[in-house]
């Protein structure tokens, strides 16, 4: 196990954070079923419940899956000054060039956003429901990790700046706190010509936020006495700190609508990726699939891995 993905699981097991945390990936996957043309809703809008439930999925195998971790990051910045330029977007291509087990220690995440997008295609033809339910709740997860600036650098926590706990703050305090204020009519889903280049694109808007947002924390942190910052609290018995109310109100200050901004397009490139992969279906009747329930084991699609690609 490499050092990130056991520090992934050490973080996950005290509870320190989720990524996007779990409001942010319910209200993701439940508003983009409100963007859907009308003849996609209606299945959507049945299923509205258990696409929300289901947007935390990924994170929950965590506990039970050690190569589940790898999926919700990239640390691009460790593919040298102009990464975006240096990596290849096919995996094909990027395993020659690297090595496959680079790759997989860096993370894959823009690549596990297409294949699971293929995946439900797959469920999508095949005529499934609940195939259907799955992967357009697990591609739901990924796409939404995608747009947070710290799932693309390998200071994911602020480890390597003196700023542990800023992962925490901006993905999941921030919405926690004020998502109730945010804008969610944010126009309709396109269609997704090439679903591999977009995903790169989300990861590429992410990472280019990455400065700030590290250096509007640093100088917040810097005008904060100690007892203003932090907040002591009792959770299982045991005495933890965490930000103070404040200091969360500031931070999003000095933000300026950034976690609004990055979730509002997490909405609307969900919802579009769901349509894409309905197009490239040849656009079924969802509503006349086999009915929800039990995943059927006999037709679920192919596994798609690493080492099994359509791209």
């Amino acid at each position: 196990m490499t050092n990130r993905v056991r520090h992934f699981v050490l973080t996950l097991l005290i509870f320190v954070f989720f990524s996007w945390g779990f409001h942010a990936h319910k209200t993701i996957n439940r508003t983009a079923v409100h963007l859907l043309p009308a003849q996609l809703s209606p299945f959507f809008i049945q299923h509205i419940d258990e696409i929300e439930d289901r947007s935390v999925s990924a994170d929950k195998r965590r506990y039970v899956d050690s190569t589940e971790a790898i999926k919700h990051y990239i640390d691009i910045d460790l593919y040298g000054e102009n990464p975006f330029d240096s990596i290849p977007d096919h995996w094909m291509d990027a395993k020659q060039k690297y090595t496959q087990d680079t790759l997989l220690e860096r993370g894959i995440l823009p690549w596990i956003i297409f294949w699971e997008y293929k995946k439900l295609v797959n469920a999508m033809d095949s005529g499934s429901q609940a195939s259907v339910i799955r992967h357009a709740s697990d591609l739901g997860h990924y796409v939404a990790d995608a747009c947070v600036p710290l799932h693309t650098t390998s200071n994911y926590n602020g480890q390597f700046t003196h700023q542990k706990g800023i992962h925490a703050l901006w993905e999941t305090r921030i919405p926690e706190s004020f998502s109730g204020d945010y804008e969610y009519y944010i126009g309709n889903v396109v269609h997704l010509a090439n679903p591999l280049k977009f995903s790169w694109i989300l990861v590429k808007e992410s990472h280019a936020l990455i400065d700030s947002t590290l250096s509007l924390e640093k100088r917040l942190s810097d005008h904060y006495k100690e007892d203003g910052k932090y907040r002591f609290k009792i959770k299982n018995g045991q005495i933890g700190r965490e930000y103070s109310e404040e200091y969360v109100n500031d931070y999003n200050l000095c933000l300026d609508g950034m976690v609004e901004r990055r979730l509002q397009r997490a909405i609307r490139a969900l919802a579009s990726f769901w349509y894409s992969a309905w197009v490239e279906a040849g656009m079924p009747d969802l509503t006349k699939n086999k009915v929800a329930g039990r995943e059927d084991m006999s037709d679920r699609p192919a596994e798609i891995t690493p080492n099994r690609i359509h791209e």
